[in-house]
């Protein structure tokens, strides 16, 4: 290290406070839109089949837009700054999709408002994120995303009640005219506008950036100097070869062909799909490469290709992470209805009870990832980013295994907390060490790079789950909760293994 590099000055509490402000409102934006958009499609006539499609909008708006964001954020700088251009627009394009959508008047225009409205939410979050790592030294990070995630906390708990506090406190009409959406989730969703705009907006007025000439003055974490000695290795040289591609879109191709005539199930093209771009892609960059025409495209697609080790263990952690979670959101509700209120049948009174009492699960654990979040900094300072998050990985397996075999609706609260404490360790903790590992100069196109592994286990789960539950469990989806948890176990394990060198 030369010794004209200096450390990156420690922020106020109320200096990080401020920065992390904006995820808020970014977090009412993502609750309204996962507890009340199945309700505008339903209400608008889409079938129960078409549901689960139409949210497949959401994960493969982020596979794409988070790293192209990243990208060009890290190649920007304007008088706003860095990352603050893309808070400001993405914070106009999300007020304004959440204005118009409970106004949509048929279905495919909710659809097409449900891609813009991802959309912008993602180009205001994916900044956020790399917003941390530039601000921050690297002492200070895990408490910003734990930050962050205390945000998330209190603005999933308060968007997801919206609905219901209109009409049950302010008397809001819940029901209207076929074909119409409620004033209850209207006014939820106006007000979840106000909330993006004011947020955001606080965030952009009270933080100042770096200047690219400043960020070049600070010394880098180990792990990054590290990361960029070994990109360094391959300077120059080409990474693509026509060859692998032809064998992933083959390959992909050959897969939906057996999908096709084996009369398979359909979700699985969503597998065999993804393959098949990944070859294409591959193919794309290779001829980039060999024309000397690299563009911000290709670049980014390089970048992929030489993610630093740090970040390629930790992609394993993520997808044994997230998996779980997806998991859990998709069928909680049929696992808790036929276990625990014995009622399988929608039209009951039982059933009813039942997915009321899961919205009531659902905001507990994001209460309790409150808690957590004000805890995991504490434990970090004691046994490190790794072990905390093991832990708090197999606190939540427990919570999730213990479904299985509580009775009492009252007592899944239990199991909940430990969900809670997974949930706010998996939205900060790897964000943390993944900020440590990668070179600041691409920041940005990392931590959309990091959503992959996101998207990645969603879409795999989307494909498989089904067939799990239909022909593994006979139909009994507490089974598929057992799974999740065993998931999170493997996670816990995997994570000890990544490679940080502040810990090694």
């Amino acid at each position: 290290m030369g010794s004209s590099l200096r450390q990156k000055p420690e922020l106020n509490f109320w200096q990080i406070w401020n920065m992390c402000f904006g995820f808020l409102g970014i977090q009412f934006g993502f609750a309204l839109q996962n507890s009340n958009v199945s309700r505008i499609f339903q209400t608008l006539g889409a079938d129960m089949a078409l549901i689960p499609m139409l949210f497949i909008a959401a994960p493969l708006t982020g596979l794409i837009v988070q790293p192209l964001i990243g990208h060009f954020s890290d190649k920007t700088w304007t008088k706003m700054g860095r990352r603050r251009p893309y808070f400001f627009w993405g914070a106009i394009l999300t007020t304004a999709s959440l204005v118009f959508m409970p106004s949509s008047p048929t279905l495919w225009v909710a659809a097409v408002m449900l891609w813009i409205m991802d959309a912008s939410i993602n180009l205001t979050m994916e900044p956020f994120r790399a917003f941390v790592g530039d601000m921050l030294p690297s002492k200070q990070r895990t408490f910003g995303y734990v930050m962050q995630t205390f945000f998330i906390g209190i603005g999933a708990v308060i968007a997801s009640m919206l609905p219901w506090i209109f009409t049950n406190l302010l008397g809001v009409d819940n029901t209207a005219a076929d074909g119409l959406i409620p004033d209850s989730v209207r006014y939820s969703f106006y007000l979840g506008a106000a909330a993006v705009a004011l947020a955001v907006g606080w965030t952009i007025i009270r933080t100042k950036e770096y200047s690219p000439q400043e960020l070049a003055s600070f010394e880098e974490p180990e792990n990054a100097t590290f990361a960029a000695a070994e990109q360094a290795v391959f300077a120059g040289q080409p990474v693509f070869s026509s060859t692998g591609s032809i064998i992933w879109t083959g390959a992909g191709l050959l897969a939906s062909i057996a999908i096709y005539f084996g009369g398979w199930d359909y979700q699985l093209y969503i597998l065999s799909g993804g393959v098949t771009v990944v070859g294409l892609l591959q193919f794309y960059a290779s001829l980039k490469e060999k024309s000397g025409d690299k563009n911000s495209f290709y670049e980014a697609c390089r970048s992929v290709v030489l993610m630093p080790k740090t970040m390629r263990q930790l992609a394993v952690v993520q997808f044994f992470s997230w998996f779980p979670l997806f998991a859990m959101w998709i069928y909680t509700t049929p696992a808790v209805t036929s276990v625990h209120f014995a009622s399988s049948d929608v039209t009951s009174e039982a059933y009813n009870e039942g997915t009321n009492w899961v919205g009531v699960l659902f905001g507990a654990y994001n209460g309790f990832s409150i808690i957590a979040a004000l805890l995991i900094p504490i434990v970090v300072r004691r046994i490190g980013l790794k072990g905390t998050h093991s832990i708090n990985l197999l606190i939540g397996a427990a919570g999730l295994a213990s479904m299985m075999f509580f009775k009492d609706p009252m007592m899944l609260l239990l199991s909940m907390l430990g969900v809670g404490f997974a949930w706010a360790s998996i939205l900060s903790v790897p964000y943390a060490v993944l900020s440590d590992s990668v070179p600041s100069e691409n920041m940005g196109l990392y931590m959309g790079v990091f959503n992959f592994f996101i998207v990645i286990p969603q879409l795999v789960a989307a494909s498989l789950l089904g067939l799990a539950l239909k022909y593994l469990f006979a139909g009994e989806a507490i089974y598929i909760l057992g799974l999740a948890a065993g998931f999170w176990v493997v996670a816990a394990i995997a994570m000890m293994f990544v490679k940080h060198q502040t810990e090694d």
